[in-house]
């Protein structure tokens, strides 16, 4: 049976398991937060295979089966949500839940009874901390290249912007479905234009640019929406990004 921590987002519990030192979360208990009607349904469509499994987790009524979903599969659940408490559930589990449990790389009430128990759960420890330490440094380079494109100057269209996230193996995306996952984001309008609070903030931005409508025999505007680096950065971690940026083609 899985390690289980539970958690509380405002009343709701966030029931969370550690499956090889990384969390899980319960995938029933994300979707209440996140205003899913349907747990199994928003899964099944919503998160990949390698992201969701079936974890044994104890209840009050004993030992159940319960889908679990990884930090990245959450994050797709995430991305497709409605609800206006998405970002403070995002913000909760960010900024509070993971570094509570990635202190010392997993979550471990287990205190030791003996002096030779104790070597053993140093030793132990710091067996993981040498894994998560080699884990970080393969993952610095990745993270690395997204810091250098979000510090980035310009901005891409969207059949760019999908181009860049695509390089990432965890990523599939298209200009039609990157428009669709801004307005599931809440980025843009019903007719695709971005709402001002994501141009404030650097998300998003807009171009103008001058045309000849042959139609109507006159030169007129139109605007093009533009995902700036900022945006690529946030859209790669919402999207459950996890591989190297590759830049060039």
């Amino acid at each position: 049976m899985s390690e289980l921590i539970p958690f509380d987002f405002k009343g709701t519990a966030v029931r969370v398991v550690i499956v090889d030192g990384e969390p899980w979360f319960v995938a029933g208990d994300a979707c209440v937060v996140l205003g899913y009607s349907n747990s199994r349904d928003a899964v099944a469509k919503h998160v990949r295979d390698h992201q969701k499994r079936v974890s044994r987790i104890a209840t009050p009524s004993g030992e159940q089966a319960a889908t679990v979903i990884s930090e990245g599969g959450l994050y797709r659940l995430l991305m497709r949500a409605r609800t206006v408490l998405a970002d403070q559930f995002q913000d909760w589990v960010t900024d509070e839940v993971l570094p509570s449990i990635r202190k010392t790389g997993k979550f471990d009430l287990t205190v030791p009874e003996t002096f030779a128990d104790a070597l053993e759960l140093a030793a132990k420890q710091a067996r993981e901390l040498e894994a998560k330490d080699a884990r970080i440094g393969a993952l610095e380079p990745v993270a690395k290249s997204w810091e250098q494109l979000a510090d980035a100057a310009g901005d891409y269209s969207l059949r760019e912007a999908a181009q860049i996230l695509n390089r990432d193996p965890s990523i599939s995306t298209g200009q039609n479905r990157l428009a669709k996952t801004l307005k599931g984001l809440g980025w843009t309008d019903r007719t695709g234009q971005p709402y001002q609070a994501q141009i404030d903030n650097g998300r998003l931005a807009v171009r103008s640019r001058d045309f000849f409508n042959s139609g109507v025999g006159e030169q007129q505007v139109t605007t093009q929406v533009r995902i700036t680096a900022k945006g690529v950065h946030e859209l790669h971690r919402r999207m459950g990004g996890s591989g190297p940026l590759l830049l060039a083609a």
